[in-house]
């Protein structure tokens, strides 16, 4: 079968229903395909050119994907802003990813305004869907453009922002094949292809997440260019995931196991009453399973739960319901294009069963951390890379992870960076020192834990939490703030300086282990 991306698929069949938005409009492939031709056009026109950045703050829906698939038309880098960062963090993002077009939701007006400003973006560049103060508006932008497919169409890419376990994040930045959009699409849809997704009506994606995760879009995006029907969640709610799974006879969908807790703590009749028939290909990621939880959606839902492990950098394992039952707590097997490794910490490979740094390498393209070549340089190791991630390969060659990155917070999917909390933190005139990291928690996976080392004469207490907190307000997403604040004498520190966090962060996590 001839493999053709959405373009091609929409020509053909221009009345397949593309995209149901969250308040259930639809949208067909043809009238998406329209706007995307006259978005193309209008930016060119702009003088937009292939290799150029697009930053955008948008919500689930057809206005990010009418940007994203006009992005992977004319070769530019699209880079997704979490709408629950601040302004600061925005605009160092956009700043960063070299920005020459910068689109915004009216949902997020004023965040938009603040990033664009603070980022320097110039009017000329600043694009909105609604009203937006000093924004063009789309609907005006698009007017009068040809809906047309544009001339000297090339494949761009999207590239997300990620920070590895430190540090600022980077953009993780693949080369530009010059392929023609529609034979790029292998690219596109191969790691569904891996699942044994299939193309065409009447598959649809329920899309779960914010579409600033790189697995949403690698995932959504994937799905429609095999043909599916993407059905966009603005929010996730346990039960409409189920009433959407059974109207729109939902076949495959991306989750993180606290999407899974969710559903799973739904009253017995509210969990009967769906026909989640459909579904063929449920997949999670992005944190571990626990055992139990992955049994109980494995009895719910059917030998329909597949995992996976990789990272915005690539990947990566995948476990098939029947591989993970064959052995509980798997992340899987190497991709087709991937290979795995296990090193010890002389780069050495470890025998089976014995823990070490995890290493993966794709025979697809490779990346970089955009304008960080140290950094890019200090995860590779004989063309492998790392992300940090300490787990172990058993006998049989399937991975099974041990520990989190080193410090990275994994809370309800989304990865948060301790040492840019500590940063802040410690900014505080009444903090003398401080760690976080993340605790145990039922429902999130992790939550975050500060332990702080007051400044000379400065009382511990209620008190002094609170003036913490009071100092993050506009310097972080509230989504990063500490949920706890212990007060230590001294933080365990040694000789050279190396806060030694696992002595603090070990006590929570006694008895319990990733994968129990």
């Amino acid at each position: 079968m001839e493999l053709k991306g959405f373009w091609r698929r929409a020509q053909q069949d221009p009345d397949w229903t593309a995209i149901v938005e969250p308040d259930g409009t639809q949208h067909t492939a043809g009238d998406l395909l329209a706007r995307v031709n006259q978005l193309t056009h209008a930016l060119r026109e702009r003088g937009l050119e292939a290799g150029d950045g697009i930053a955008v703050l948008l919500p689930n829906g057809a206005a990010s994907v009418e940007v994203y698939l006009a992005a992977l038309q004319a070769g530019w880098y699209l880079t997704p802003l979490n709408w629950h960062f601040t302004a600061p963090e925005a605009a160092y993002i956009t700043v960063d990813c070299k920005a020459k077009a910068f689109f915004a939701h009216e949902r997020f007006a004023q965040l938009g305004v603040d990033t664009a400003d603070q980022a320097g973006v110039p009017a000329e560049a600043r694009f909105s869907y609604g009203s937006v103060p000093g924004f063009t508006e789309v609907a005006r932008l698009r007017g009068g453009q040809p809906c047309t497919l544009p001339h000297g169409r090339t494949a761009g890419t999207t590239m997300h922002y990620t920070s590895g376990t430190t540090g600022r994040p980077k953009g993780v930045r693949r080369p530009l094949i010059g392929l023609d959009p529609d034979d790029a699409v292998a690219l596109a849809t191969g790691l569904l292809s891996f699942f044994g997704v299939t193309e065409g009506q009447p598959n649809a994606h329920l899309m779960t997440s914010p579409s600033y995760h790189t697995a949403v879009t690698v995932f959504g995006g994937g799905a429609l260019h095999m043909g599916h029907t993407l059905v966009c969640m603005d929010g996730f709610d346990a039960e409409t995931a189920l009433a959407l799974t059974e109207r729109y006879r939902c076949t495959n969908s991306h989750m993180v196991p606290t999407q899974f807790k969710r559903m799973l703590s739904l009253p017995d009749e509210t969990r009967t009453k769906y026909d989640l028939s459909s579904m063929q290909w449920l997949i999670h990621a992005a944190a571990p399973c626990p055992i139990g939880l992955k049994h109980e959606m494995l009895d719910w839902w059917g030998p329909c739960v597949w995992e996976y492990y990789a990272a915005t950098e690539g990947g990566g394992t995948i476990a098939s319901p029947q591989d993970w039952l064959a052995h509980p707590g798997t992340v899987g097997l190497p991709w087709p294009v991937s290979e795995v490794a296990v090193v010890d910490e002389n780069g050495e490979p470890c025998q089976p069963g014995t823990p070490g740094t995890v290493y993966m390498k794709m025979g697809m393209s490779d990346f970089e951390y955009f304008g960080d070549p140290a950094k890019t340089a200090a995860n590779r190791l004989n063309g492998f890379f790392t992300v940090g991630d300490i787990g172990y390969l058993d006998a049989d060659g399937f991975l099974f992870l041990c520990d989190r990155k080193s410090d990275m917070i994994i809370s309800g999917g989304a990865n948060i960076y301790p040492a840019e909390i500590e940063a802040e933190i410690i900014m505080n005139p009444k903090v003398a020192d401080v760690a976080v990291f993340g605790i145990p928690d039922e429902q999130w996976g992790e939550q975050i834990k500060a332990v702080v080392q007051p400044a000379d004469g400065v009382e511990p207490g209620d008190d002094l939490a609170a003036a913490i907190l009071a100092g993050l307000e506009g310097r972080l997403a509230k989504m990063k703030w500490p949920k706890s604040i212990d007060f230590v004498a001294e933080l365990p520190r040694d000789p050279s300086g190396k806060l030694l966090k696992r002595r603090l962060r070990d006590p929570y996590w006694a008895g319990r282990s990733s994968n129990i």
